[in-house]
């Protein structure tokens, strides 16, 4: 059955146009200043949302990510509120792709089949969880699949055609490029480098719909230099 993730890029396909996919913290810097946030993203133009679980040991994150996650951890943000956010989000609006994204531990604490319910319950539509690795597809990654939601691969400058089959074989959704290496904002892509990787990605014999960690004007390069070679979003 097809997502709201897979509706959404078959529409963006139809239209001819890349995703807008945004990113902001739940519950920073407050819960109800959040919610607000993320209500007013569809109108602003966003294709699809990726709300941050705020955790601790954010190690994958920039400056920026981290000081966001410390600003919602103090107000006392927790994975329980998060799930609250989502399920108000969805009371005004059903057709906005969701998605979580952050770090295992938290969903560990929680309990993997309690997050797997509450999160189907209030509306999250695929999980982006940066520290868990194929080989720990069992973990989280398949029953996650079998829950009904996406589960969104991280492929990287260091993820070689070696590596990358592994990273496609349980993706579902899309596949999130991680334009650099290193944290968050540590560098500034190469636009000729990024597009010529999702390329490399979306040629491959499981077709996936490339979206990349950019800045706007690096977007509009990458589009443009791979315009031609669109795809279809993954099925689980």
């Amino acid at each position: 059955m097809a997502t709201r993730i897979d509706r959404r890029f078959a529409e963006l396909k139809t239209a001819g146009r890349a995703a807008l996919v945004t990113f902001l913290t739940a519950g920073d810097p407050d819960p109800e200043t959040s919610l607000a946030l993320v209500r007013a993203l569809p109108a602003a133009g966003a294709d699809v949302i990726e709300l941050g679980m705020p955790f601790t040991d954010p190690m994958a994150d920039g400056p920026a990510i981290q000081m966001s996650s410390q600003r919602a951890l103090k107000a006392g943000q927790t994975l329980k509120k998060t799930l609250e956010l989502v399920r108000a989000f969805r009371i005004t609006d059903d057709g906005t792709p969701l998605v979580l994204m952050g770090y295992y531990n938290p969903i560990y604490v929680y309990g993997v089949d309690r997050f797997l319910r509450d999160a189907t319950s209030a509306g999250v539509d695929g999980l982006i969880i940066v520290d868990l690795p194929p080989e720990e597809d069992e973990e989280l990654c398949l029953p996650a699949l079998k829950a009904g939601l996406n589960f969104i691969r991280l492929a990287t400058p260091t993820t070689d055609d070696k590596r990358l089959p592994a990273v496609l074989a349980n993706t579902s959704g899309f596949v999130y490029y991680v334009s650099i290496t290193g944290i968050t904002g540590a560098a500034t892509p190469d636009p000729g480098k990024v597009a010529a990787a999702v390329a490399r990605i979306k040629a491959t014999e499981k077709t996936v719909s490339g979206v990349v960690n950019l800045v706007a004007e690096l977007a509009r390069g990458v589009r443009g230099a791979s315009a031609d070679k669109s795809t279809q979003s993954a099925q689980a």
